[in-house]
């Protein structure tokens, strides 16, 4: 499927693939975000706690596998220019709260697998209860493992609300030029909206 452009050449969306994998990973990243509030801040049946920490990994090892789809799949095909008369400063913020983003989106699995991996539990890690997945190497083999162990937990527990906050930011950006500027970067991601030239813009 094309990319629609503009009248001068430009993208005016994002690729059908990329609207995809963009929606995948959302729904994923929530999941995993309200399956760890539930983790850490309800009291749970120890069966439970343990079945929601393999689903959490599970969907995590599959939402870094998006990741790695969506970065290389960005590099290869560009996004869609920012309006013209974006402020420069907002241009700019937009960029880096994109590269917070996708920070975000592989410091997380990597520090979770990573966590698991030096876990002092040694509880393997199956996926979906079919696919085993490794431990990462050399984590798996420490001698001490509790030090590491603690601050891996304290990196992936800061990180999430960080990543939270940037998301909630993300969300209110998208909904700004939806409903305030009236322009056309809310609907560059929709899998089915269409976009107007800019001579049809309000």
């Amino acid at each position: 499927m094309p990319t629609p452009t503009g009248p001068a050449g430009g993208i005016t969306r994002y690729t059908l693939v990329a609207i995809v994998l963009h929606w995948l990973i959302a729904l994923g990243v929530l999941a995993l975000i309200g399956m760890g509030l539930v983790m850490d801040h309800r009291h749970l049946d120890p069966m439970r706690v343990f079945q929601l920490y393999q689903e959490h990994k599970s969907i995590g090892i599959t939402v870094m596998f998006l990741i790695f789809l969506r970065i290389g799949w960005r590099l290869a095909h560009p996004a869609p220019a920012l309006p013209q008369d974006m402020p420069p400063l907002e241009k700019k913020a937009a960029h880096l709260a994109h590269a917070a983003l996708y920070g975000f989106q592989l410091l997380l699995p990597l520090s979770g697998w990573a966590m698991v991996s030096v876990s002092v539990l040694g509880i393997p890690t199956v996926l979906f209860g079919t696919i085993p997945w490794p431990d990462m190497p050399i984590l798996s083999t420490l001698s001490n493992k509790e030090p590491v162990e603690a601050a891996l937990k304290q990196l992936h527990h800061w990180a999430s609300w960080v990543f939270l906050a940037v998301i909630i930011l993300h969300v209110a950006a998208a909904l700004r030029h939806r409903f305030v500027l009236h322009d056309q970067v809310f609907r560059q991601m929709l899998p089915f909206a269409r976009t107007s030239s800019p001579h049809h813009q309000k």
